[in-house]
């Protein structure tokens, strides 16, 4: 079997709760299909970068599996079917990163800069 990592995008007027379901649903699929679901990130509501089916937002979801390729065709293949589900990227990747994506590191990061405190003077 493989490893890959799957981002898509879900509607935005469907709530996080929804989101995240769409991720134990299609997770669900590849372990039906003979595959393993190693992480699964929500990324949150994100503006997109142009107009997709009228919608200017996104719910951005993350997988992480190590599948037979039937599994991820079959799941890319429900995902293309499925009303809330506007874009998928599948990636094969040579191992998976260990803890939190890139996408997460880096939201935490900027949250952390914010907590330090208003706008003063530095006093160099």
């Amino acid at each position: 079997m493989a490893l890959y990592e799957h981002v898509f995008i879900a509607r935005q007027d469907i709530s996080n709760a929804q989101a995240e379901a769409l991720i134990e649903h299609f997770g669900q699929i590849l372990k039906d299909n003979g595959g393993d679901v190693s992480g699964s990130e929500y990324w949150g509501l994100r503006s997109m970068a142009y107009k997709i089916n009228k919608n200017r937002k996104g719910h951005y979801l993350f997988l992480k599996s190590d599948a037979p390729s039937a599994a991820v065709q079959e799941m890319e293949r429900l995902m293309r079917l499925h009303d809330d589900v506007m874009r998928v990227l599948t990636v094969r990747v040579d191992e998976h990163e260990d803890g939190e994506s890139a996408v997460v590191r880096a939201k935490s990061a900027r949250d952390d800069r914010g907590r330090r405190g208003g706008r003063g003077r530095r006093d160099d």
